[in-house]
């Protein structure tokens, strides 16, 4: 009578352990299906990062050889003026560039959630968006027959500043937060450098102290050199991003892959010692049942 009670605790043992097993299976897929898609994410944001600058770029060129001017004397904003040749060609670079932007600083929300230099990297994108949206009233800054400013004209003013802003204070930060991160110290100096130079050219385009030496051209040379170097450093992030894929960058998100990792283990080891534990007792029970009917 003994041995069919045993048998029985014992098969319920093996049910038990075969139900924690493939419970445990199943959060170790649903955990490798989680990092597969932050890896896809971020994927897509690096390739964003990258993509954005380079079509504003060959936007803001086939647009500067498309004008009746200097390529040299018109900035940024005034080729998409309304006096502009074909604005619609820049206006969609800056939308373009700026909902790559956005989806840049989504994905390295995943490599530094507590910082906000990916907020900023968004906060860029969507300034941007709106300086493609609200246009400049001229191609030219000066000109004849100018007088005063519509309000969108104004409205993109200060969108551009915003932007301007965003664009060199999140990579400083973002490579403040990545500098001792396995992998991304490189990464952060190449970012900090470029930021810094376009930075100074920010500060010289906005001081205009190049005025006395042909001040329209060098101030279009300038602007576009500075805003070249800032979309480089956007584009060493999404690099990194690339690289990385947000696998083994910022502190948080190591130590969330690193829990991940840690939970199918933690969870074998508690099926493991609930086991032990349960069958003992039915073990002792079914044993002290025999004892009282042998007495």
């Amino acid at each position: 009578m003994a041995r069919p009670a045993a048998a029985r605790v014992r098969a319920a043992g093996r049910v038990r352990a075969a139900g924690r097993v493939r419970a445990a299976g199943r959060v170790r897929a649903a955990g490798t299906g989680v990092q597969n898609e932050s890896m896809k994410l971020s994927r897509v944001a690096g390739l964003a990062g990258i993509a954005g600058p380079v079509l504003f770029t060959a936007g803001w060129l086939a647009s500067s050889l498309r004008q009746a001017v200097p390529m040299a004397e018109v900035q940024l904003s005034g080729l998409a003026a309304e006096d502009a040749r074909d604005p619609q060609l820049m206006m969609a670079a800056f939308i373009v560039l700026g909902g790559c932007s956005i989806c840049l600083g989504a994905g390295l929300r995943r490599v530094c959630p507590r910082s906000a230099g990916p907020w900023l990297v968004m906060l860029a994108g969507g300034a941007t968006v709106a300086a493609g949206v609200f246009r400049r009233d001229h191609l030219l800054l000066t000109g004849p027959g100018f007088t005063g400013e519509s309000w969108h004209n104004q409205v993109h003013d200060v969108v551009s500043g915003v932007a301007y802003a965003a664009m060199l204070a999140a990579p400083l930060l973002l490579a403040w937060r990545l500098r001792r991160e396995p992998g991304w110290a490189g990464i952060s100096r190449a970012v900090a450098g470029l930021t810094v130079a376009s930075a100074v050219g920010l500060a010289v385009f906005a001081s205009r102290a190049l005025g006395p030496w042909n001040g329209p051209v060098l101030d279009s040379l300038v602007q576009k050199g500075t805003v070249t170097l800032a979309l480089a450093a956007e584009v060493v992030l999404a690099a990194g991003l690339l690289r990385y894929r947000g696998a083994s960058a910022g502190p948080l998100a190591t130590a969330h892959l690193a829990a991940n990792e840690a939970k199918p283990s933690t969870s074998d080891s508690s099926t493991n010692s609930p086991r032990t534990g349960t069958a003992a007792p039915s073990s002792s029970s079914s044993g002290a049942k025999w004892r009282s009917t042998a007495s």
